[in-house]
């Protein structure tokens, strides 16, 4: 029924500050301020995993257009990589110089955005990890974003 509350997902200690869908519908994940990553069965919402590695609050996660992978960005000043299979970090991607608010994947999957407290929008290869470009211009911290459907554009907010 549209509206109805399926679940309460109470696996946190702290606040819930991010969540995201896989694509097939099945898992969702969470992160908050208790620095880890909770992975959820959507059709039972029973806790699948607990994904631990930041050192500080996990403000954002992605999955990535095959749901094989998992984005997360902190404020730790970090974007990782996880292997949702596994629950292991893949990369540890560092370059900004403050937090990270928001993460998401380029349609294909290759590549990984990621928004900050250091006014900048950094886009990264995902095989590699390494900064493709750093996208500057916003006065304030960036505090979402969002890919184009053909993977040509990004939009930020700030």
């Amino acid at each position: 029924m549209p509206g109805q509350c399926l679940h309460s997902l109470s696996q946190h200690s702290a606040k819930v500050l991010g969540v995201a869908f896989s694509p097939d519908g099945q898992q969702l994940a969470s992160c908050g301020a208790d620095q880890t990553i909770q992975l959820w069965e959507v059709a039972t919402g029973a806790p699948l995993q607990t994904l631990v590695g930041h050192d500080s609050r996990v403000w954002s996660v992605a999955f990535s257009p095959d749901g094989r992978a998992l984005a997360s960005g902190s404020t730790d000043q970090t974007v990782r990589l996880w292997d949702v299979a596994t629950g292991k970090c893949c990369p540890v991607i560092k370059g900004h110089s403050n937090w990270v608010f928001a993460v998401a994947f380029s349609p294909d999957g290759t590549r990984l955005a990621s928004a900050a407290h250091d006014h900048t929008l950094r886009i990264w290869d995902v095989a590699t990890g390494d900064c493709l470009q750093i996208c500057e211009g916003h006065q304030h911290l960036v505090s979402s974003l969002a890919f184009s459907a053909d993977g040509g554009a990004i939009a930020t907010g700030s």
